[in-house]
């Protein structure tokens, strides 16, 4: 059973799809989805019982059309264990009735994408009426000695943008591997893949090792040629590692001291830093570069205030901020992690701090996510992250005051990174901007989807452009 056609399907894979793509947490718009098929590719399963098939589909309900992938596996018997899993059933003239799965929780396809990954095996086209070479390729990093045997896999909770599964390898074969599978696609490099492969080949600590991943290409919307992007990516997994998000939630509650680690954290970033700048370009940022993203920084606070009109009384201190970065000196551009904070930063027992999900943000377009930025802007997002933390413990336990538990932390990590690279705050006013920048993105965020927790960000932005005023 290598794959099932949609010609002899009822539901088509399509309506099957448009009534369960809406509800996944990596689906980014809202409401029922307006699904078209772009292409499709499909892996064998030796031993012939069940159809893999990834299907690249075009979401068109939205005001921008989005490019998803999203695999599947077709089962002539139900998967033991895999019933959150079911996308839905089907009836096929001549296979008879299939169940269908989301195949990253299907440890067929986690076997098989494994082998493509690390090239032991070859895609096919999706449909035997497809005569064109899905060019579906696997890249093995060359620094990751084994191809491990999948003795068992499971699906991480919790992601939103893509699907993760850790692998764990038959002992003796490898060490565990965790697998990334891009849901929205992008022609272009992925910088998940780009960066951590740019720092494990310079042998950094600070992040997993890179395994490898898959490239592929799809027809474009239009039907106007392919695009070509990265559809998955695998790492070194990291066992019994807690975020820093946790790690301080639980210190912070303890009111247990967070300093000596919060400069270990800003060391591990401005390392990071320093080792990206040296193994991919950077560039001086010229005046009209500057006056560019000052620009885009004036438009946040638009779009924040227009969702918090209350903000509209701090126009003039938020100007006067941005009118002081326009003027300020800034550092080279150079590639960053983008999305950094709390929750990308992994504990890692005998290790330290590890940096994971090089992505920046998900929703920003692949070319800006691919461009050199300022240092500064991952700085600040651990800072407001640390306050984040505060105000967290602060609205579980009304009355208790955690502020100078995370003075004393965001010091300390301004200290860390310091020892390592340029003083952030040698750069005050253009620090100032990126905290304000992130805090008015973060009042955008809540009052869409958290309206109760709106007063952490605008508290933060009350108190910044206090601290701002001459």
């Amino acid at each position: 059973m290598a794959t099932v056609h949609d010609a002899t399907l009822v539901p088509t894979k399509l309506e099957l799809l448009a009534g369960w793509v809406g509800d996944q947490r990596w689906f980014p718009g809202q409401g029922r989805p307006r699904l078209r098929r772009l292409d499709s590719w499909r892996l064998d399963d030796p031993a012939g019982e069940v159809g893999i098939e990834v299907i690249i589909v075009l979401d068109e309900s939205g005001p921008s059309p989005t490019v998803h992938q999203v695999p599947l596996t077709y089962r002539g018997a139900p998967l033991p264990g895999g019933e959150a899993a079911l996308v839905g059933e089907m009836e096929h003239s001549v296979l008879g009735h299939r169940w269908v799965y989301d195949a990253p929780h299907d440890p067929v396809f986690v076997t098989q994408l494994m082998a493509l990954l690390r090239g032991r095996v070859a895609a096919q086209a999706g449909s035997v009426s497809d005569d064109v070479d899905p060019d579906v390729v696997g890249a093995p990093h060359p620094a990751w000695p084994d191809d491990p045997v999948v003795a068992s896999s499971r699906v991480l909770t919790g992601e939103q943008s893509n699907t993760s599964v850790v692998v764990q390898p038959v002992p003796g074969t490898g060490a565990p591997v965790i697998l990334k599978v891009f849901r929205t696609l992008s022609p272009g490099d992925n910088p998940d893949i780009t960066l951590q492969g740019a720092l494990a080949a310079s042998h950094s600590p600070f992040v997993p090792a890179s395994v490898g991943h898959v490239a592929g290409a799809w027809q474009r919307p239009d039907g106007e040629g392919r695009d070509v992007g990265q559809l998955a990516f695998a790492q070194e997994y990291l066992e019994g590692t807690t975020d820093a998000w946790r790690e301080c939630l639980r210190m912070a509650g303890d009111g247990t001291d967070f300093t000596a680690r919060a400069r270990e954290l800003g060391r591990a970033t401005a390392e990071v830093h320093a080792t990206l700048a040296r193994a991919l370009p950077t560039v001086a940022p010229g005046a009209d570069e500057v006056a560019r993203r000052v620009a885009a920084m004036r438009r946040r606070a638009a779009m924040a205030t227009s969702e918090v009109p209350g903000l509209a009384a701090q126009a003039a201190d938020l100007e006067a901020v941005w009118a002081a970065a326009e003027e300020a000196s800034w550092p080279a551009l150079q590639r960053i992690h983008g999305d950094l904070h709390l929750g990308q930063v992994l504990d890692a027992p005998d290790r330290g701090w590890v940096l994971i999900d090089f992505e920046g943000e998900p929703l920003r377009p692949l070319a800006e996510r691919n461009a050199p930025d300022c240092t500064l802007r991952d700085v600040a997002g651990v800072l407001r992250s640390l306050d984040y933390v505060a105000g967290t413990v602060e609205r579980a336990e009304p009355g208790r005051d955690v502020r100078r538990w995370c003075t004393a932390a965001q010091t300390a990590y301004l200290d860390g990174y310091a020892d390592v690279g340029p003083d952030p705050r040698s750069h005050g006013a253009l620090l100032t901007a990126f905290v304000l920048d992130k805090a008015l993105y973060e009042v955008v965020y809540e009052a869409r989807t958290r309206p109760t927790w709106l007063e952490l960000p605008t508290t933060a932005i009350d108190r910044l452009l206090q601290e701002a005023r001459p």
